[in-house]
């Protein structure tokens, strides 16, 4: 693909996206389960091997997982096995559950169409949902040690500062 077959690509949805702002935002999702018997967060990528590329709504043909779902597996990934990892450190009776994450992307600041929208996700929404007999009080310690220790939510949290470095080589 060339210069000008990815602008003829995003030509329509950029109209698009200028005429019905809405049809800009999609939510993104990802899921995954927690093991009962260890310290996993098993992440259903719909791929064996990952391969990113562009999400339909940016002209993709939607056959490679975007950055979006890239980062929200991250974050449910990260957070399954800090929640599992807290569990067990605390003795925590945890029989399993599902860990969940949704982020609304609004792809006119991501292809330019509009100054004023952002560029990345406009919010993230991380859930649990637990088997466990654990009283709430419990179950609050758990959530706000998993909050704590979970390296990708803190880092989306409060953003690290970040360095950037480009190398080149000759032909």
């Amino acid at each position: 693909m060339n210069a000008d077959d990815l602008r003829a690509l995003q030509a329509p949805l950029k109209e698009r996206y200028k005429t019905e702002p809405e049809a800009a935002t999609i939510t993104l999702k990802a899921r995954g389960d927690l093991d009962a018997d260890s310290v996993v967060c098993r992440v259903d990528t719909g791929k064996a091997l990952v391969e990113a590329g562009l999400h339909p709504a940016t002209g993709g043909t939607g056959a490679f997982a975007c950055s979006g779902n890239m980062l929200l597996d991250a974050l449910v990934a990260c957070a399954g096995v800090t929640l599992k990892a807290v569990a067990t450190a605390i003795g925590f009776e945890l029989r399993g559950g599902v860990v969940s994450a949704e982020g609304d992307l609004d792809f006119r600041g991501t292809l330019g169409v509009a100054k004023d929208a952002p560029v990345g996700f406009r919010a993230i929404r991380l859930a649990f949902d637990l088997e466990t007999s654990e009283p709430q009080e419990r179950i609050d310690q758990l959530v706000k040690l998993t909050e704590r220790y979970c390296v990708v939510y803190q880092t989306l949290a409060k953003p690290a500062d970040l360095g950037l470095t480009v190398r080149t080589t000759a032909a």
